[in-house]
């Protein structure tokens, strides 16, 4: 696999993690964007898995969620 093919996969799988998280909490796109202090845009396009997230917007995500960040993180077992 290419690097650039692995980046995109990794950030497909951060964004479904989000989304995973997100509706077993029971938190609207709306609500988790206002308690990690994200645009709604950026929120769809990390679970879109469009957008490569830096750590610290990964741990804010996480808190605001009151979840590990490790459990946003992709399994990077397989490569």
């Amino acid at each position: 696999m290419q690097e650039r093919d692995h980046a995109v996969l990794i950030q497909k799988k951060f964004g479904a993690n989000v989304r995973r998280a997100r509706v077993a909490r029971r938190l609207t796109q709306e609500k988790l964007s206002e308690l990690a202090d994200l645009n709604i845009r950026t929120l769809q396009r990390i679970e879109a898995g469009e957008f490569a997230v830096l750590l610290n917007t990964a741990v804010r995500l996480a808190e605001a969620m009151k979840c590990p960040w490790t459990e946003l993180a992709p399994d990077m077992k397989h490569r």
